[in-house]
């Protein structure tokens, strides 16, 4: 028996390759990179890298609540973003998500991402 399993919603996009949005083993929760698409039409969404954040933060907030927690839950954020230039605007949405204490997190700037997007988020919980 295993206490393992699969975390899925439709208020986040769906996987775009072999993976799941997120797996819940015991009381952790493992969210997959999120990138700003649109769960209904799966396409980029647009305005810009404030934009393409609000849209990222929320697909994780989405799969937090379907895992049976919150953003608030969250131990470690890894943040990859193709222009590091990017990094106040990002601290910046990610302070209107998050309160303290805020999680463990890393930001890198990676050469490109899917889709051409220019950031990607995941997330570890702690229920």
């Amino acid at each position: 028996m295993s206490n393992r399993a699969v975390i899925e919603t439709s208020a986040a996009p769906a996987a775009i390759g072999p993976y799941s949005q997120a797996i819940k083993a015991g009381n952790t929760v493992w969210i997959s990179g999120q990138i700003p698409l649109d769960p209904d039409t799966m396409t980029v969404v647009s305005g810009g890298i404030e934009q393409e954040a609000e849209c990222v933060f929320g697909h994780l907030a989405a799969i937090a609540e379907a895992a049976g927690g919150c953003l608030a839950d969250s131990v470690k954020i890894n943040i990859s973003l193709t222009d590091l230039t990017h990094f106040s605007a990002v601290n910046a949405v990610m302070m209107r998500h998050f309160k303290e204490p805020y999680p463990a997190r890393a930001c890198v700037q990676v050469a490109a991402l899917p889709k051409g997007v220019g950031i990607e988020v995941e997330a570890i919980l702690v229920l």
